[in-house]
């Protein structure tokens, strides 16, 4: 949200300078303040304490006034220079356990990783004989650098919100308070990423898809596991329509395959070896250890391998939309954004090497032609790619590594979309390509990822018969545009705003008669919109009549809650003139129409999948 993708040396440093200014102010506030890590973010900075009765939200102004005040007396950053063991003592001494837990680990281990989330590389530098502090105020902290040479210099800022978090991203470990603050170099871009954070809370999938009735969650089921209700299971519904017709275009056939797989197979695909940590516990099923799939490409490759394949065969393009299980750490679970099941947009495309550019840079145009159509406009390409370096973490295959990430690099070429590489964060069978998209308020998210497997051939002797009837290897992309209904639909809930358009609403238009004599022209109104024979993914339009007893205003209203894009009013002079009055859901009155007219209407915006007009970022 509201992000650089590539923050200026300058502005990263008044971000991470700004985190200690906020912990000097809040030590000069709580003294007997804890700290864990403060880093900058893609938008400003954080910091986790432990403060005795806990920091409220009302006292963030006090914080950040506090801070003004250090500000404005240009407080100084000063580095110094310490060894490790007299580091230890003096943080000991300042009683900052979170600190001298760091400073142990790098004096034992070398490093002073937190954990994945926070990815935090300014804790310190050195040899392990001597590790870098800089003083603020009161506040001393165990850091790299650099920092802005006083608080001065320190532009636009906001303390936002507080959060929980566990200490080193670990639920066993004690819960920190965790303070997030913007930081950016002038008022207008601050302002405008407040305005971005308000509309994201107006707009939080969690809270949207309440209201509408889209999904819930039940403790009794299961942490992180959706249930999908009937309005949600229409979005999706939709969704899959959609790319039923779009792979149909690009020559996908459509395969299922069950839930559940017997070990062997996920040793032979090497997901046990190198991602059992993030699969469920196996099942004891008469002597045999059965395991929740994670994905669905060792099932896709039993498929593909079960007869023989000629070249004249390939691409052999396999699609599901696929349900796995993945079990994700409970502080890492988020709505519909961060699940332990999802069903997936998933598919498979067996090809020859040499046509592997082609048909990943198909893939490309897959991704491109859906953006256009959900009016996405900003995204980009995330080359991932091995660390060569550290080949324990992957296949060891050198060469083929190389290879495959040509085939990536020419494919992105001539896509002509934006892409940008980042080393050590491929896929242990091959190189990935993730978009990354923006919504209509600049939230940014990964939402597919697109991935080349020469692993796979070996594992699973995935071979076709060439010209002179020789088994030759085939290169194997993974790939799921839509990525998950899951992870979709939270993202189209906050991009819509729940203003779907109508061809995915998950009710199209309600008809609303004014008074108990108009029901019957009501259910006509219904009965021509069902028999209009418009084309949707749940089979015809979607409209219901509403038949309680609140005054029509409230009808109205009630509506528009609902974000039904159209509400069709039916009275005296409607029924005998055979018209509906027209309105839409942000209140634009249309007035009377044909009936036949509006169906026209309706049709054009369905079978076009015409899209509202969407607020500027």
């Amino acid at each position: 949200m509201c992000n650089e993708e590539q923050p200026d040396s300058f502005i990263h440093m008044m971000r991470h300078s700004t985190a200690h200014l906020m912990a000097a102010a809040i030590l000069k506030l709580w003294p007997e303040a804890r700290f864990g890590v403060g880093p900058s973010t893609d938008n400003g900075f954080f910091y986790d304490i432990e403060v005795p009765g806990n920091i409220k939200e009302e006292d963030l102004n006090r914080i950040e006034q506090k801070m003004r005040s250090l500000k404005k007396h240009k407080v100084t950053f000063e580095r110094s220079e310490i060894g490790i063991d007299d580091a230890i003592a003096q943080m000991e001494a300042l009683n900052q356990p979170y600190k001298v837990e760091l400073l142990n680990l790098l004096k034992d281990q070398g490093t002073t990783a937190i954990s994945k989330e926070l990815e935090d590389d300014n804790l310190a530098e050195g040899d392990l004989e001597s590790v870098s502090f800089y003083k603020t105020g009161d506040f001393v902290d165990l850091c790299r650098g650099p920092h802005l040479d006083h608080a001065g210099y320190i532009r636009h800022f906001k303390l936002i919100k507080l959060a929980g978090a566990y200490w080193r991203g670990n639920e066993k470990n004690p819960q920190l308070q965790r303070i997030y603050g913007l930081a950016f170099k002038t008022k207008d871009e601050l302002d405008k990423c407040i305005w971005e954070m308000e509309q994201a809370k107006l707009r939080d999938h969690r809270r949207v898809g309440k209201e509408m009735s889209l999904f819930t969650f039940n403790d009794d089921v299961g942490r992180g596991l959706p249930l999908w209700l009937p309005n949600g299971v229409i979005i999706r519904d939709e969704l899959e329509h959609l790319a039923r017709l779009e792979e149909a275009k690009d020559g996908y056939e459509r395969v299922v395959t069950p839930h559940i797989t017997k070990e062997d197979l996920f040793y032979r695909s090497g997901h046990l070896p190198f991602y059992k940590d993030d699969m469920y516990a196996p099942m004891d099923i008469d002597g045999d250890n059965y395991y929740l799939k994670p994905m669905n490409c060792p099932h896709h490759h039993m498929i593909y391998g079960h007869r023989p394949r000629s070249y004249k065969e390939l691409p052999v393009r396999l699609a599901e939309y696929g349900v796995v299980y993945r079990y994700e750490d409970s502080g890492s679970l988020s709505g519909l954004m961060r699940t332990r099941g999802f069903c997936q947009n998933d598919a498979h495309i067996y090809c020859r090497f040499d046509q592997a550019k082609d048909e990943f840079l198909r893939v490309m145009r897959l991704h491109a032609r859906y953006y256009d159509l959900f009016d996405i406009k900003d995204y980009h390409m995330l080359f991932a790619k091995p660390d060569m370096n550290k080949l324990d973490k992957y296949v060891d295959e050198p060469e083929k590594w190389r290879a495959a990430m040509d085939v990536i690099v020419q494919a992105m070429e001539e896509s002509g979309y934006p892409y940008r590489e980042e080393e050590g964060e491929a896929a242990f069978y091959g190189p990935k390509v993730d978009f990354m998209i923006k919504s209509a308020i600049g939230n940014q998210y990964a939402i597919s990822t697109n991935q080349l497997d020469f692993l796979a051939t070996d594992r699973f002797n995935l071979t076709y018969k060439n010209e002179d009837d020789v088994d030759s290897p085939v290169y194997v992309i993974h790939r799921a545009p839509l990525g998950s209904h899951e992870r979709f639909v939270a993202f189209l809930i906050e991009h819509f705003g729940g203003a779907f358009p109508v061809w995915l609403a998950p009710i199209q238009v309600v008809i609303i008669p004014i008074a108990d004599r108009h029901m019957d022209y009501a259910h006509k109104v219904q009965d021509a919109l069902f028999g209009a024979g418009i084309p949707t993914g749940t089979g015809t339009v979607r409209v219901k009549i509403d038949d309680g007893r609140d005054r029509m205003g409230k009808k109205i209203r009630n509506a528009q809650m609902q974000k039904i894009p159209y509400m069709l009013v039916v009275g005296d002079k409607e029924a005998e003139a055979g018209k509906v009055a027209v309105r839409q859901r942000a209140g634009e009155d249309l007035g009377a129409m044909d009936l036949s007219a509006f169906i026209d209407r309706l049709r054009i915006e369905v079978t076009t999948r015409k899209m509202p007009e969407m607020p500027e970022a």
